[in-house]
C-alpha cells in the first residue's frame, strides 16, 4: 500500500496511492496510523480523493479508527470522498458516523477547531 504522509504543525494528511480500499489493508493502515498517537503531532487528516471504492467491512474500520483517534484526544478526519465512496457508505449507515469534509482545507479547519476545543476543556477541568 502506498501512501503520501505531509506532517503540517497541527496534523498529518495522509493520502492513499490506490483506487480502493479493502478489508484486508484496514489492518496495514491502522498499523501506519496508530503510532501517530504518540507524536507531538496526532491529529490526522486522510485524504480520500483517489479512492473510489471501499469495501463495507473497510469503511466500519475507518468509522472505528475515526472514534479510536477520538478517544485518544486527537481528531481523524477524512477528505475528498468521491460520490462513489459516499453513496457506498451512506448504503452501509456510516456516512453519518464519520467526520468528512468535502475539501482537505475545510479539514484542516475542523482539525485545528477541535484541537481549540480540547484545549479549551482542558483548561476547565
Amino acid at each position: 500500500m502506498l501512501v503520501k504522509i505531509d506532517t503540517k504543525e497541527k496534523f498529518h494528511v495522509i493520502t492513499l496511492n490506490s483506487t480502493n480500499i479493502a478489508a484486508n489493508m484496514t489492518a496495514e493502515i491502522k498499523e501506519s496510523m496508530y503510532p501517530l498517537l504518540q507524536t507531538a503531532v496526532k491529529n490526522v487528516v486522510f485524504n480520500l480523493n483517489n479512492i473510489e471504492s471501499v469495501e463495507p467491512a473497510a469503511a466500519e474500520s475507518l468509522v472505528n479508527l475515526q472514534q479510536y483517534f477520538y478517544e485518544n484526544n486527537a481528531s481523524l478526519v477524512y477528505c475528498e470522498l468521491q460520490k462513489s465512496v459516499e453513496e457506498s457508505l451512506d448504503r452501509e449507515e456510516l456516512l453519518e458516523l464519520i467526520n468528512h469534509t468535502p475539501t482537505e482545507s475545510e479539514a484542516w479547519d475542523i482539525v485545528q477547531m477541535e484541537e481549540i476545543e480540547r484545549e479549551l476543556l482542558g483548561d476547565e477541568e
